[in-house]
């Protein structure tokens, strides 16, 4: 890739991962609930969702989904009805990502940390719109594609973890400015409107 074309391609991906959207709001109410290191977990699955996104995209397969909205349907509201009832359960500090005492019961796994990151990315109809418009202008029909997408979604993936880890931390902070007055209830009650209003996102947005 040009220094050109790169000077356009980075500042363009990262203004729209900074951009406030479904997987940051997850990554602040995770860096919030459960702290950044575990919610790496989350941030594992999503980047693959991402990246797969971006390359089915890239490939074409978007643009038939894309004409065949009912392929997401089942993805977003399962998504967004899991993600929902996880918020519920934080805010009534009962789920397994909401901040409580070691002996309150087990933790969320890595596993459901990492399908919650890839259904979040994948079940947006939003992200493979995104994908098909802005990837094409920055291929170059007469170099090696498979060569141009390995860079471009390395780049993109890049990006949107340094975004993730932004956010995370964000939500840390305020954990860490709650817990010093003692405010768990009110912690895991923030942390748990944010995850539910993901899950309504997720599945009307």
């Amino acid at each position: 890739m040009s220094w050109a074309l790169l000077s356009v391609f980075v500042p363009t991906f990262f203004f729209v991962s900074v951009t406030p959207g479904m997987c940051m709001t997850l990554a602040m109410t995770l860096g919030m609930s459960i702290g950044v290191k575990r919610a790496l977990w989350m941030m594992l699955g999503e980047l693959t969702g991402v990246g797969l996104v971006a390359a089915l995209s890239a490939a074409g397969v978007a643009a038939l989904l894309l004409n065949y909205p009912a392929v997401f349907t089942v993805f977003k509201y399962a998504g967004g009805v899991y993600l929902f009832y996880l918020g519920i359960q934080m805010w009534l500090s009962k789920g397994k990502m909401a901040l409580k005492n070691a002996e309150d019961g087990p933790a969320a796994t890595r596993t459901q940390l990492i399908a919650q990151g890839f259904i979040t990315a994948i079940a947006n109809p939003k992200g493979w719109a995104f994908f098909v418009a802005l990837l094409p202008p920055f291929i170059d029909a007469a170099k090696p594609l498979a060569t141009q997408l390995a860079s471009l979604i390395t780049i993109i993936l890049t990006l949107e973890f340094s975004c993730l880890l932004i956010y995370a931390s964000g939500g840390r902070t305020l954990r860490s400015l709650l817990m010093q007055s003692g405010n768990v209830r009110i912690m895991n009650r923030i942390a748990g409107t944010l995850m539910a209003g993901v899950g309504l996102w997720l599945a009307f947005g």
